[in-house]
């Protein structure tokens, strides 16, 4: 099988590249080459040594980009590039061509093949906002408050119309905030949700921009994995007309997160949070919910994590590996 996997320099890309070849299988398919397509190239030679890896440089919203690395041969597509939600806010016309104008063309390229692949689109807790429920339901009208929100938006009924014409055997996986993610803060709005643990627990300082009581839904980067794999996996006809699933996580407020980093690495590491509260991150934060029903993911056999101090141990050891 030939897996696409747009964004796949990233974080979360080469994760899930390395955990397919780590299976060498999908959907009971050998991988038999897995493209990285992103305008950076990855970093873990490791995971480039393979021979089935093949790494590829290009900017996706350009369709000949995508026409080059995207043929009848390609069976799975992860979907992984965007601009994340704080930069989406700041440039407007970068976050439209990547979120959304590049989704658009990547999926007009699948329909031009004509053999329906299979898509698998990440998508955000982002597409809701304003007044919402304790607990989002699956029937929660989308209201997003941020230009990232929109375009996930736009892009998920993309990917539904597209699939319901028959283009492309598309699911939505709606992501939680990934925490705790390695390497330095970057520029989405729920970067804080791994700064407060990463950098105390890496001996440095970290800036927390929201109130404490701040309630945030967040998943694991190995339970993210195994989320997009399971879910590029699920029978087309378990998905029924809705291909869009809300995937399961950990509802935490700030301070439970920091509770759990006291419990593990102790007073010494919860010091060297700085509380300064930022209106901008704020706002945008404050609009995502907290917490969702994922009864309907539960019963499409995906999971999350237990508790958040767990998380905490898991990024350690995955550290020092």
């Amino acid at each position: 099988m030939k897996i696409l996997i747009t964004g796949g320099a990233g974080f979360l890309g080469q994760r899930l590249a390395k955990r397919l070849l780590e299976r060498n299988e999908l959907d009971g398919k050998p991988v038999t080459e897995l493209v990285l397509l992103d305008v950076a190239r990855p970093t873990d030679e490791r995971l480039l040594s393979d021979p089935r890896v093949r790494a590829e440089k290009g900017d996706i919203a350009d369709r000949a980009v995508l026409e080059r690395h995207l043929d009848t041969q390609t069976e799975a597509i992860f979907h992984l590039a965007a601009i994340v939600s704080g930069q989406a806010e700041a440039d407007f016309d970068l976050g439209m061509k990547i979120n959304l104008d590049a989704s658009r063309a990547l999926l007009d390229v699948c329909r031009a093949s004509g053999h329906k692949p299979r898509v698998v689109f990440t998508s955000s807790v982002a597409v809701y906002g304003g007044t919402l429920p304790d607990i989002v339901q699956d029937d929660t009208a989308l209201n997003p408050q941020s230009s990232y929100g929109t375009q996930k938006a736009i892009a998920e009924l993309l990917l539904s119309d597209y699939s319901r014409r028959g283009f492309v055997d598309g699911r939505v996986l709606r992501l939680p905030t990934i925490s705790v993610r390695p390497g330095k803060p970057n520029a989405a709005a729920s970067s804080f949700a791994s700064g407060i643990i990463r950098e105390p627990l890496n001996g440095e300082r970290s800036t927390c921009p929201v109130d404490g009581e701040t309630r945030v839904w967040l998943l694991s980067p190995k339970s993210a994995v195994e989320a997009l794999i399971a879910g590029c996996e699920i029978d087309r006809a378990k998905l029924g007309n809705r291909p869009i699933v809300n995937l399961p996580g950990l509802s935490v407020s700030v301070n439970e997160m920091v509770a759990a980093l006291r419990e593990v690495a102790g007073d010494e590491a919860v010091a060297r949070i700085d509380w300064q509260r930022d209106e901008r991150i704020e706002k945008i934060v404050s609009t995502w919910p907290g917490a969702w029903n994922t009864a309907r993911a539960e019963q499409l056999g995906l999971t999350g994590d237990s508790n958040f101090a767990d998380v905490i141990r898991a990024y350690i050891e995955d550290q020092r590996g």
